[in-house]
């Protein structure tokens, strides 16, 4: 089972991105999908989170600006990035806690796509 993450890259302030990760390998189903960050010097800290049937979370500092969606027959989660800025800057890792064939849920981490937000 493996995560692939996508869609990073060099965006201006006000700038939109659009972030995917798909877990492929031989799969059952995946339950919570979500995204973290860590910012140079920092911590890696919660972006947005997707679960079945629970209301989706996001950090207090990315609320109305970015957005989470997620596609369970393809496995997928996808981050819209919105009003982008410089403090968004990060390297983001998307997760997800997958049910693999015959065995049981388990968590795993994707690479990591950097994101620069700078003028």
């Amino acid at each position: 089972v493996q995560l692939q993450a996508s869609g990073g890259g060099l965006v201006q302030p006000g700038g939109s991105l659009s972030l995917s990760c798909a877990a492929s390998g031989s799969i059952v189903g995946t339950s919570t999908m979500g995204w973290y960050r860590r910012a140079p010097g920092k911590q890696r800290e919660l972006v947005a989170v997707i679960a079945n049937g629970a209301p989706t979370r996001y950090s207090d500092s990315v609320k109305g600006r970015f957005a989470i969606s997620g596609d369970n027959a393809e496995n997928t989660v996808y981050l819209q990035m919105n009003s982008l800025k410089p403090e968004d800057t990060a390297v983001y890792y998307c997760n997800a806690n997958i049910r693999p064939v015959g065995g049981v849920f388990t968590n795993y981490w994707g690479s990591g796509t950097q994101v620069t937000v700078s003028a």
